[in-house]
């Protein structure tokens, strides 16, 4: 029996594909209806962004309800999934953030919002990080315990020091507004 490398190469890119889709299908950390918000959102950077702000505390809060149901079995396991959706979903913020501070959007008024938003991440999760309890369990989920921290500690500073310069841009009117969206961008697609 003998293949041919184009039988090799398809086999292996169909194989590629398949474990690609299935990877993003596992790590998306939004669901349609929150993809469909966003979508919605698209053009106004308040609003997107605090939709991020939102989601993730969502996650957060359901961390907090998944660690005091009785009826979890492996409260490790879903510690360190519920985490990894918050640092997936506060990452997705950050690059939204960047995006529109990289157009000279004028988005102000929500990093206020998002400042306090990571002082509240940041005191639930040096609570979990704190709380007393079985410290085989805490090894499952420290990494990523450990890393959500830091990327909240190095991104607050970042949200602070982005406001200063957004308030010094605005100062000498170089920021963009945030303008309504026009009759064209509402025509269906």
């Amino acid at each position: 029996m003998t293949f041919s490398w184009s039988t090799f190469a398809c086999a292996g890119l169909s194989l590629l594909l398949f474990a690609r889709a299935d990877a993003q299908r596992q790590h998306d950390p939004l669901n349609q209806l929150e993809i469909d918000q966003l979508r919605d959102t698209a053009q106004d950077p308040d609003s997107r962004l605090r939709l991020y702000v939102k989601f993730a505390q969502e996650r957060l809060a359901a961390l907090d309800q998944a660690r005091s149901d009785p009826k979890v079995t492996d409260r490790a396991q879903v510690t360190h999934d519920r985490l990894q959706e918050f640092v997936d979903v506060y990452d997705e913020l950050n690059d939204n953030i960047d995006t529109f501070a990289g157009q000279r959007q004028d988005i102000r008024r929500v990093l206020k919002a998002i400042s306090a938003a990571d002082t509240e991440f940041q005191t639930k999760l040096r609570a979990l990080k704190d709380s007393p309890g079985n410290t085989d369990e805490l090894k499952q989920y420290e990494f990523v315990l450990s890393d959500a921290l830091d990327d909240l500690e190095s991104n607050a500073k970042d949200h602070i020091q982005l406001l200063a310069e957004q308030e010094e841009a605005a100062k000498h009117k170089k920021l963009l507004k945030a303008q309504p969206p026009s009759r064209a961008n509402l025509a269906p697609q």
